[in-house]
């Protein structure tokens, strides 16, 4: 007999619903799997056979094959074990051959039946719903996962035996309900707050540019002066993650099996901080079963890279792409896949090897050779997609002993969150939220400067020998500056500030 039913694997960050087809006969014994499945999908008969006897379900020894179509394209997810041991057993009569037709079954099954948890529930269930399946079947710890998306009936399993029963109408079984504690988003908790910093008002003022605009940094300074410390709060000051951003976020964290778990909608904007021996390929994303790399787990978020000058060079240049257009394009032999990396870039760096050039406090102890050698571990191109530019000097002690609180990151973050409404309401025709993605041509649209700022600005392209792209990002920078102030038209103070926010580093290899 033959029977069908659906599976999903993933790709990039979307679904796949997997056409799985069993074809039971007559003839020498045997159980082959075909259609480019990989090894966890290969030894998958060997678990279903296995749990299928130890649900006390006897079947005969025929010449089983199953084909898992698309045929072209490779198979890796574990959560095929369900629909294969379902396609089966519709094969074999066991169970309705329809009452499946419109369910996708996603789990990954013990050899005593039991149904385990797999990555990627909530992008296979979005694209289950939009295929026009109705019904999705999953391990009971994908529930909450599954039913973050609507229109689409999810069943939580214990068991294999259960979905059998239930099918067959010998056990009733209820259709899975959010849990209270993963439908509610948690309460924010901001354990890493601008209040907790003291003094660095300029560096401060610059990262809440950056977070209106969504620009990149980079920090130069001294050991200890507070670069850390100030990235690890940046993602306090950015917008709340909307619904849909954070289903966005919520698919890239399935797939890569990094989820809470209950399974829950991410709603904090991602904070990631590599160490700089992590390889290209961790950094983008890919492998042999590509998976996303750090710039898309950042997506919608911080990606920070600490002592910047230590990456290897092919690493700091792989981020050039994402950096530029918002996206990463990895090219394998079975599939060329795109993986989103909306991300705000900042980065710290000593000035030199020692760390100390012009520290009033130390000596540097470095050569002009070894500071030039240093300094040039960072390109141009990737050092001119950087829209800011900071020092931070060391702390004063007075600062630091001063009982005087900050400003909190609630405060700020609700500016940021102002000024980024005014770029919505700008941009939202062109499919873009903040000033950071505008293009030339929308920047000679939107961004209108008064005759000062066009002078002061014309000056500043001559004299500091900026390319076409720092010409575009100073604006961009100086709009952001104008949407914190309420300002519609850009002036000759903005474009200053942005001005010198670029280039009071004297690291620019313009």
């Amino acid at each position: 007999m033959f029977a069908r039913t659906y599976g999903a694997t993933t790709m990039g960050v979307d679904g796949l619903i997997i056409d799985v087809e069993v074809d039971s006969a007559a003839g020498l014994p045997g159980f082959e799997i075909v259609g480019l499945p990989d090894a966890a999908v290969k030894e998958a008969k060997e678990r279903v056979r296995t749990a299928i006897r130890n649900c006390g379900i006897q079947l005969r020894q025929e010449k089983v094959t199953i084909n898992l179509a698309p045929a072209d394209i490779r198979k890796d997810s574990s959560g095929l074990d369900l629909p294969i041991a379902m396609g089966l057993l519709a094969a074999y009569g066991v169970i309705p051959a329809d009452s499946l037709a419109k369910a996708l079954l996603a789990a990954e099954l013990s050899l005593e039946g039991e149904c385990r948890g797999v990555r990627g529930i909530l992008p296979m269930a979005i694209t289950a719903r939009d295929k026009g399946l109705t019904e999705l079947f999953v391990a009971r710890e994908n529930a909450n996962e599954a039913l973050l998306v609507d229109g689409i009936k999810v069943y939580a399993l214990d068991n294999l035996l259960q979905l059998v029963q239930f099918l067959n109408g010998e056990e009733r079984l209820e259709a899975a309900k959010p849990d209270a504690a993963a439908a509610a988003p948690p309460a924010e908790e901001m354990l890493d707050d601008f209040a907790d910093v003291q003094g660095q008002y300029q560096a401060k003022r610059a990262l809440e540019i950056a977070a209106a605009g969504g620009h990149n940094v980079l920090m130069v300074g001294v050991p200890g002066s507070g670069k850390t410390m100030l990235a690890r709060r940046v993602s306090t000051i950015l917008p709340r993650l909307s619904r849909e951003e954070a289903l966005e976020v919520t698919k890239i964290y399935s797939i890569a099996g990094l989820l809470p778990h209950n399974g829950g909608l991410i709603t904090k904007r991602p904070y990631r901080s590599p160490h700089h021996t992590t390889s290209m390929t961790a950094m983008i994303g890919g492998g042999s079963i590509p998976r996303p790399g750090e710039v898309t787990l950042a997506h919608h978020g911080v990606l920070f890279l600490d002592e910047l000058p230590e990456f290897s060079k092919k690493t700091l240049e792989v981020l050039r792409e994402p950096v530029e257009d918002r996206r990463i394009t990895v090219s394998r032999i079975h599939a060329t896949l795109t993986y989103p990396s909306s991300i705000m870039l900042v980065t710290a760096m000593n000035p030199c090897p020692c760390g100390y050039q012009g520290d009033k406090d130390h000596d540097c102890t470095c050569t002009p050779g070894e500071i030039k050698r240093y300094t040039r571990r960072i390109s141009g191109p990737l050092l001119d997609r950087i829209d800011i530019h900071i020092r931070v000097p060391r702390v004063e002690y007075r600062e630091l002993s001063s009982s005087h609180k900050a400003e909190p990151s609630a405060v700020i973050r609700a500016r940021v969150e102002d000024a980024r409404a005014r770029q919505h309401r700008r941009l939202r025709r062109y499919g873009l939220f903040c000033n950071a993605q505008m293009t030339h041509a929308i920047i000679c649209r939107e961004c209108q400067l008064t005759a000062e700022a066009q002078q002061l600005l014309e000056q500043a392209f001559q004299q500091l020998l900026l390319s076409a792209r720092s010409y575009d990002r100073i604006i961009k920078v100086a709009r952001t500056i104008a949407d914190l102030a309420g300002e519609e038209t850009i002036a000759a103070a903005q474009i200053a500030e942005a001005i010198q926010l670029r280039n009071d580093m004297g690291l620019n290899q313009e």
